[in-house]
């Protein structure tokens, strides 16, 4: 839970919030946001449905399970993708010709495959 409150405490900040605020809105108190920001306290599902909402974020990544993508010389790209995208990638790269169609026209191979799933 340490990048949850890590987290919680910088969506919280980027959106001008004070822990009171964000308490308010989400009902319940200063003190509950502050020991979620520190982790001596686990929220309820409940509960971090309504931060997530309330920070117009995913739980996905407001829980950390995402992954930070990096380029080839190892430079930050600053997205995030949650395993199971990751994943999809993987697969996709073991299906080699259909991976490298993807790469070389994305928009109309998607566009192909959303008529045929129809």
């Amino acid at each position: 839970m340490v990048v949850f409150g890590k987290r919680l405490k910088e969506l919280r900040k980027q959106a001008g919030l004070t822990q009171q605020q964000l308490g308010d809105m989400i009902g319940v108190t200063k003190v509950s946001i502050c020991c979620y920001e520190n982790g001596t306290r686990t929220p309820t599902l409940d509960t971090l449905i309504d931060l997530a909402d309330s920070l117009n974020t995913s739980l996905v990544y407001l829980l950390g399970a995402d992954t930070l993508a990096v380029n080839e010389s190892n430079k930050e790209m600053k997205v995030n993708m949650a395993k199971d995208e990751i994943e999809l990638i993987k697969e996709l790269r073991r299906h080699i010709k259909l991976y490298e169609r993807l790469l070389d026209d994305p928009k109309r191979i998607i566009e192909y495959l959303e008529q045929r799933l129809k």
